[in-house]
């Protein structure tokens, strides 16, 4: 089996936090499954929400639960390592107006918007070469085709995409896995919180709910609980592991 392997990253990224919206937008501390989903549907030039819900409201036989990247991309498995320093990457509120008349109901039509962007972002990304559409995704990637311009959140944020290749798989086994090297579903590891690690790095542990699918009904985020550590590894599911250049990545 084989996996591509790109990075991805940008001079700023927003992935609006859904739940707050009255003064300030929050973002998500990291990429998650389904922006990486619009971004590969952007690529490959698959409808999003926008179009979804005009068919919805104008087309009579129009059925489908979801925006169309996601109808076609939901099964392919990714796997997200963070390269900024443990898993954090700095935050800072931009404020600026949305000027175009229909923004806000004050006089004027002015809308001051504030947002919390990410600076710097960066991470590996991963995708799993084992179905139709990751193929494809991987041959548009390597040519570096794209319908339309992908970006980290919304189209203030340019996507970079760089340091492209694709490598052999091997399924990782349990008994050999002392780190884990990408995000990981918090239900699929434990860490050894006992280890001695006298003379190594400072441990760290990263850990936040993130968006890893759409709900049917409603198609709001459903979310999980993520962890990236640099600590030992107790235990872990070794179903979703696999070895890749030498790290253990958890697909998704």
């Amino acid at each position: 089996m084989k996996a591509l392997k790109f990075k991805l990253s940008g001079e700023t990224a927003f992935f609006k936090k859904p739940d707050v919206n009255s003064y300030l937008y929050f973002t998500y501390g990291n990429i998650h499954k389904v922006a990486l989903l619009g971004i590969f549907g952007a690529i490959l030039g698959y409808g999003g929400y926008n179009q979804h819900r005009y068919k919805l409201d104008n087309i009579k036989d129009y059925k489908e639960d979801y925006p169309e990247f996601y109808n076609k991309l939901n099964t392919v498995k990714v796997a997200i390592e963070p390269l900024n320093d443990k898993a954090f990457t700095p935050k800072k509120i931009q404020v600026f107006n949305n000027s175009v008349g229909y923004a806000s109901q004050e006089i004027g039509g002015n809308l001051i918007v504030k947002e919390q962007w990410l600076e710097n972002p960066k991470w590996n990304i991963y995708v799993l070469l084992d179905n139709e559409e990751a193929d494809k995704i991987c041959e548009y990637i390597l040519n570096y085709k794209a319908i339309y311009q992908p970006y980290l959140g919304k189209n203030d944020h340019y996507a970079n995409i760089s340091n492209i290749k694709v490598y052999d798989v091997k399924e990782a086994l349990e008994s050999d896995t002392e780190r884990v090297h990408s995000l990981c579903p918090r239900n699929c590891v434990s860490f050894d919180m006992d280890e001695d690690d006298e003379g190594e790095e400072d441990l760290f542990k990263y850990s936040e709910k993130l968006p890893i699918s759409l709900n049917k009904v409603t198609n709001m985020y459903e979310l999980e609980s993520f962890v990236y550590s640099n600590m030992y590894v107790e235990s872990i599911n070794s179903d979703k592991l696999y070895n890749i250049d030498g790290k253990n990545i958890v697909f998704f």
